[in-house]
């Protein structure tokens, strides 16, 4: 690989996606006419600079720090701040607003590099680059634009309010209100199981400003967090993913002006769909770098360990199970890898997002229970990274839509490719 020192990528590697944007793209096309069509695991010089930067970074800001962030479920200040610094929560944020310019696909790879490190970690990068980044871009005003995204890219984290007590996977079933007042909207309710809340600078909500319409009344509205009223609640204590800060938001009577709607009002609902479908691809590739982060350890330890005089790695009966792990995370992988270049070409890819999500959570779920394993009794242990994973690993079935609601999703298209 081409080695970069960290942060370099963020000086070098838009400068030559600029040059490659004058060139024909390659799509996923037939080689019949003499083209030459790239295996998807294949990256371009420019990802392998970035992923070999960010794996440096990861190792060196991210990996002493995360037994400790698991045990106090507290994220590093310090690594949020380097995480900006580097370009890492702007990556498809244009140039001119201050961010990376990249593709979607270097976003993804950036989450899967972060993730064999800590999940964590790779988690508050995700929502910021495929939720909330995607949101402002495809939907906000010129105004909003111009206000957050410079903001979102250098110094801003920000969280996705959707879920509620009585709206999980029930999504638009949501209570909380935007009553309309002169100049704007009042926001009355309360948001559960909110990632980043703790550290957020901003919030994207989802409000019922016309509950008379149902799910058509739905509104998304940016609502920083100074705003009067605006509480942050419980953090939970999670099994999992522990740096990464999960809360309630409370919205007591939090006035919005017209202008901070994103997108058309009555248009919340068509937001939050198109904008989870992208972050699914995200949790994909979280799920594929946990796996691979987890596997790594485990191989590391059982090809050094001895047992009745051999490696245990050369036992038959490990080496059908290594070597079926390895080819589950290089499928679920292809995978992500396929759904990311589907949407780049804008082409449909709801079905293979759903398809990529399912899938990577259960190689995750799967691949980590195995490492724990393979390495016997130190695997049940916090001495070694396997048990952690193999606890960040549930979240996969259960965020940005349970594998059910994914196996319903994927149903659904499969009939309608049937004519029903």
């Amino acid at each position: 690989r081409v080695c970069v020192a960290p942060g370099m990528f963020r000086r070098v590697v838009p400068r030559a996606i600029r040059s490659l944007a004058k060139r024909q793209p390659q799509r996923l096309c037939s080689t019949a006419m003499g083209g030459f069509r790239p295996a998807l695991t294949t990256p371009t010089e420019e990802q392998e600079m970035l992923m070999d930067s960010v794996s440096k970074f990861a190792q060196q800001h991210v990996h002493p720090h995360v037994a400790t962030m698991d045990a106090e479920a507290k994220l590093e200040p310090e690594i949020l701040k380097n995480l900006f610094s580097e370009g890492l929560m702007g990556i498809e944020i244009p140039e001119k607003y201050g961010g990376a310019g990249m593709s979607f696909t270097e976003a993804i790879l950036t989450i899967e590099e972060l993730a064999k490190v800590d999940p964590a970690i790779a988690v508050i990068v995700d929502i910021q680059n495929t939720l909330i980044n995607l949101a402002f871009m495809e939907n906000g005003s010129e105004e909003l634009k111009e206000k957050w995204l410079p903001r979102l890219a250098t110094d801003t984290l920000a969280s996705f309010c959707l879920s509620e007590s009585s709206a999980g996977s029930d999504a638009f079933s949501l209570k909380t209100t935007a009553t309309p007042v002169d100049g704007g909207f009042r926001i009355n309710g309360s948001k559960l199981w909110i990632s980043n809340a703790k550290e957020a600078g901003v919030f994207l909500v989802f409000a019922n400003a016309d509950p008379s319409k149902g799910y058509k009344g739905i509104t998304a509205f940016v609502v920083p967090r100074d705003a009067p009223g605006l509480i942050i609640g419980k953090k939970e204590d999670k099994l999992g993913i522990r740096a990464s800060s999960t809360c309630e938001v409370v919205f007591d009577g939090v006035e919005v002006k017209h202008e901070d709607i994103l997108g058309e009002f009555g248009k919340g609902y068509k937001i939050a769909i198109e904008t989870l479908n992208p972050g699914r691809i995200g949790i994909g590739a979280q799920m594929v770098g946990l796996a691979r982060g987890t596997y790594d350890a485990a191989m590391r330890y059982i090809l050094e360990r001895k047992q009745f005089g051999k490696s245990v790695a050369d036992f038959q009966g490990m080496q059908f199970a290594f070597a079926q792990a390895d080819t589950d995370i290089e499928a679920a992988r292809l995978l992500v890898l396929n759904a990311a270049a589907l949407r780049e070409n804008d082409q449909p890819y709801i079905k293979q997002a759903a398809m990529a999500k399912l899938k990577c959570a259960q190689v995750a779920q799967e691949v980590a229970s195995k490492s724990v394993e393979w390495m016997g009794g130190v695997g049940f242990t916090k001495e070694y990274p396997c048990e952690k994973f193999y606890r960040d690993a549930k979240i996969g079935s259960i965020y940005e839509g349970t594998s059910n609601i994914h196996l319903q999703t994927i149903a659904k298209l499969i009939k309608s490719e049937y004519g029903y």
